[in-house]
């Protein structure tokens, strides 16, 4: 029997036409900035057994090298300081002459400095500013002209924090470049919605990597957290499947978007 509701569905569009969408990479070149450890490590690493390849940026080259090395052809690390805006020319140019195209941004590079707003420094804010916020808006300068070449549109993932959708104490600086993370989001998205290329923003809450679990003294095995509804810590591997789905045909009636992946934290 037709469902009541049949009239209202419609095919999903992808780039290639009406016909089903699929996650897979297969040919796709992603830019990852923070790629050496954590989120951006493990998003390099799920997106190339997805058939994408890779161009790795970062400070860490030692860490950045070997994450490329376990990629093989699929990888390739550039050092880069996300605040460096010829820097971000450089890493298109290299993107292009080693695989032809640009297909997505992953602005995973930032800092995390907390300090009560009494006890914070302009130095500190300055800083974080440029990583946090001025390094996205440079990378999303440098990719859109490689991204509209193509005319396939394509997709910028800005990884934000839940500091950017609430108020945390002791966070008015990294809370601020956040903010201003999520927002810069919106309006890429709108100014490039006409070229296909949509802009989400990603907003992790605890999650295991280097620079968050050492400094909450926590671990992703570690059980009852209280301040977590799921009672845990989450895992660079799973925000990295957010991200792949954000990159992917999956979500391209998606731009413009903010999505929370922190065990319940900012629901309550």
């Amino acid at each position: 029997m037709r469902s009541p509701h049949s009239s209202f569905l419609i095919p999903h569009p992808s780039r290639e036409g009406d016909h089903a969408i699929t996650q897979r990479l297969d040919g796709e070149v992603v830019v990852i900035t923070g790629a050496g450890r954590g989120q951006g490590a493990a998003e390099a690493k799920l997106f190339a057994e997805h058939g994408a390849r890779v161009v790795l940026t970062g400070v860490r080259e030692d860490e950045g090298h070997a994450v490329a090395k376990d990629l093989g052809d699929q990888g390739l690390f550039l050092t880069h300081d996300v605040t460096d805006a010829a820097g971000w020319q450089q890493i298109v140019s290299a993107g292009l002459d080693s695989f032809g195209r640009i297909d997505a941004l992953v602005n995973n590079a930032a800092l995390w400095r907390a300090a009560p707003i009494e006890e914070d420094t302009e130095e500190n804010l300055q800083r974080l500013l440029r990583v946090n916020l001025v390094g996205p808006f440079l990378g999303i300068q440098a990719v859109v002209p490689a991204k509209r070449a193509t005319g396939d549109g394509g997709s910028i993932v800005n990884i934000s924090s839940t500091a950017g959708l609430v108020g945390i104490p002791g966070h008015a600086s990294y809370g601020a470049t956040k903010f201003g993370l999520r927002g810069l989001t919106k309006s890429a998205a709108l100014d490039l919605a006409q070229h296909r290329i949509r802009v989400n923003s990603v907003h992790p809450g605890a999650i295991d990597t280097p620079m968050v679990s050492g400094v909450l003294g926590v671990d992703a095995g570690q059980r009852d957290v209280p301040n977590v509804p799921l009672r845990r810590i989450g895992r660079p591997e799973e925000v990295a499947e957010l991200v792949h789905y954000l990159v992917s045909d999956a979500s391209a009636y998606v731009t413009g978007a903010e999505f929370a992946i922190d065990g319940g934290s900012t629901a309550q």
